[in-house]
This record gives structure tokens, sequence and C-alpha cells, in this order.
């Protein structure tokens, strides 16, 4: 199930031109399942206008304190009191300081104060307004008291100033939202998730490499799915035409042995490791340092070696939980399940890599110690949510066991 859904979300929206892009952050939530209650403050309404959210929420929204339902239905501390989360995008230099001394002047403070739910606050503002030392100063007490802060976004601002306080994009917004929810109380509350995704590229000179078909689209969906169930999660990358997830730690590498160092870094203090990645098995001998020239007829014979087996070095250790792949052309069980045999795994996902690898959609089949599991084939995002749903019950039992 989506972590968004069912989930009653305060979304306070301050006198910013930025507004415009908490109304589609309100639809984006709205769409998930979650009920968007909206508070805009008067000035915000001079940018947007309340009919707007009210449209894209189908909820009432609330402006003035004295002006509040007949019915009792909302009073001026019931939608804090009820709240999963309060979220505040845009947050104006002037909110904030009201938020940080603990005013209750008007229907959003009051409501902050009201609240114990997660209160995510969202600058936006002037460059030269988020740097004044007041600002900062605001800001720090927030995050001392607990307040969630996101930093701003640097670029163009509405006054052709460049700098850092740009309200962050409705999709970063919404990742920090779903990281926020899944750490109060989901299944990886509290985890350390390390997955890798997409290919490993080998140079052959400065501009040709050995790579494969690789997408990344399902260690990229299954980071967002570890985020959403409340892991902090470290996403290694190889290269890829995908945007990453928000709300999650990316490295990005571009070799196998640059793979192999950022994974060792981040299993430090890791409780689970999900090894999607196609990490190439050979690589040139040696690189040529300047591009390799067609010489006429005459071919080009490249001296491979083998790349380290990054998951076969980690046979030994049993301080984390170990998922692995097997991407197969042929005999895929047999295959899979000799691979988590020699390399120590807890699990392995086997799947037909002539009809996967650089595709949409993906039939997966489960093979660990509790038996074996077949999903239908299904869009990858679909297949990492299910996925990881399966990898978290066994991870449990896994933790269980060793806490006997």
């Amino acid at each position: 199930m989506d972590v968004l859904n069912g989930k009653r979300i305060v979304l306070g929206v301050c006198g910013s031109i930025a507004a415009y892009k908490a109304a589609q952050l309100a639809r984006d939530l709205t769409l998930a399942g979650a009920q968007v209650d909206v508070i805009m403050t008067e000035t915000a309404t001079r940018f947007v206008g309340a009919a707007t959210f009210q449209a894209l929420t189908g909820r009432p929204v609330l402006v003035n304190m004295w002006a509040l339902p007949e019915d009792g239905a909302v009073g001026h501390v019931t939608l804090g009191a009820h709240a999963d989360l309060v979220v505040v995008a845009p947050a104006t230099a002037n909110r904030i300081a009201h938020i940080a001394a603990g005013l209750s002047d008007d229907l959003l403070t009051t409501t902050i104060l009201a609240t114990r739910a997660p209160v995510l606050i969202a600058p936006a503002m002037n460059p030269q307004m988020y740097a004044a030392p007041a600002t900062v100063a605001n800001v720090a007490t927030l995050r001392s008291r607990g307040y969630f802060v996101l930093e701003p976004a640097e670029g163009r601002m509405a006054e052709q100033v460049v700098g850092k306080g740009r309200l962050p994009e409705p999709p970063v917004l919404e990742a920090e939202i779903r990281a926020l929810l899944g750490r109060q109380g989901g299944p990886l509350a509290g985890c350390h998730v390390v997955i890798s995704a997409g290919g490993t590229q080998e140079a052959i000179d400065p501009v040709r490499y050995i790579g494969n078909r690789s997408s990344g689209q399902m260690g990229y969906a299954l980071a967002a799915r570890a985020r959403d169930l409340g892991a902090r999660v470290t996403l290694v990358s190889g290269p890829t035409a995908l945007t990453p997830p928000g709300a999650v730690n990316l490295v990005r590498v571009e070799t196998a042995l640059q793979m192999q160092a950022a994974l060792l870094e981040a299993l430090a203090e890791a409780d689970l490791l999900i090894m999607n990645a196609a990490v190439a098995d050979f690589r040139p001998a040696q690189a040529a340092e300047e591009k390799v020239k067609k010489q006429g007829d005459a071919g080009l014979t490249l001296h491979l070696i083998p790349n380290p087996d990054i998951v076969a070095g980690l046979a030994d250790r049993h301080d984390f939980f170990k998922v692995g792949f097997a991407a197969e052309t042929n005999d895929l069980l047999a295959n899979a399940q000799s691979k988590l045999e020699r390399k120590g795994l807890d699990l392995i996902v086997a799947n037909d890599a002539m009809s996967s690898i650089g595709q949409p959609e993906i039939t997966l089949t489960l093979i660990g110690r509790a038996g074996t599991i077949n999903l239908p084939r299904q869009p990858k995002a679909m297949a990492a949510a299910a996925l990881l749903d399966e990898i978290v019950v066994r991870f449990g039992q896994w933790r269980a066991a060793r806490a006997q």
C-alpha cells in the first residue's frame, strides 16, 4: 500500500510566489490517497486563490481562524491534533520567525503548536533573507526543537536574483514527505538499507566503454519503496538516464571497482543489502589514454581481466541480510540456486535477462531458504513494491532468529 494512502496531511501555504508549487504538491498528495487540508495565510491568498486548493484537494481551505465552519468539525486545534504530518511549503522568513518564537497569532501557527505530528518546513525566500543572521538563527532553533527544515534549492529567483532560496520542486517535497511518514512506524524504520542499481561502464579509452543494457529501473524503484517503508537508504548507482528518487543518499559510480569501494563503505553500518546492479564481469586490462583510432580494416583486440565478484566477497559477512539478483539467459532456477549457495546469500531474485533488461516490465522468482515465490509479470515499480514487501518478511524473520 502507498505510504500516503489514508494519511491526514496539513499543508500550510505562506505568502510567496512559490505558492504555485504548493498547488501541484496538494494535487499529487491527494491523488496518492492522502487527505490534504490546506491552511493559507492571508498573504498567501494574494498569490494563489483558495478556490484553487479546494478544487485540487476536494477539501475546504482554511484562512481565517475566526471564520471556521460552524459545525465544529474543524476547530482551531483540531487539524493539528488529528494530523499525521504538518507541512509548511512555502515557508517565508516571517512565518519561520513566528514559529520559532512560539507565536500563535493565526490558524497556521496555532495548528503547529497544537500538533504532535512531525512538522516539515520548506523555506522559500530571497537568498539574502535566507542568509540573514536572524533567519539562520530561527532555522537552527526549529531544528533543535525537532522540526524538519529542508534546505532551499539554488537557482534564479522571481526577482532575477540567483542564489539559494528557491522552494524545492513538488517531487522533491513529496519524497521528503514520504520519507517522514515512513519513519513513523514503517516496517523498515530505523534500518539502513543499501541498494545497488544500474550497470557499470569499464573504459576502453576516454570515449568508449564496455557496458550492458541495464536501465536501473528496478534498483531505483526498490530505493523509493524502501524509503517509503521507513528506511534510511543508500543508493549506489552506475550510470543511468533515470531521475533518482528523492530523500535517499545517492552515490554515483561508473566502474565495478568504484561500486565495490562505495558498497564496502556503505555496508559498514548496514542492516540490509539489495544487490540489484548489473556489474560487468570483465574490464579491459588497461584503458588507452587517448581515443583508439581505426586503422584501415584492421580489427581491435581487447585483453579483458575479471572484475571482483562483489557479492561473493561478502560471503563471510553475516551482520546484514543479503539479497542478490540472478539475470540469466538459460537454466534460470538452477543457476540462481547455485548463486544463492556459492555467494552466501540469504535470498536471491531470479529473472530472465532476455525479457527484462531495459524493459519496463519484469517477471521475478524469489528463492530462499524459506521457499520459492513467483511474482507475475508487471511494471517494474509494482514489481519492486511486491518484491520489497517479500524481502521485508524474510528480513524480519532473519532478525528475529538472530535475536534469539
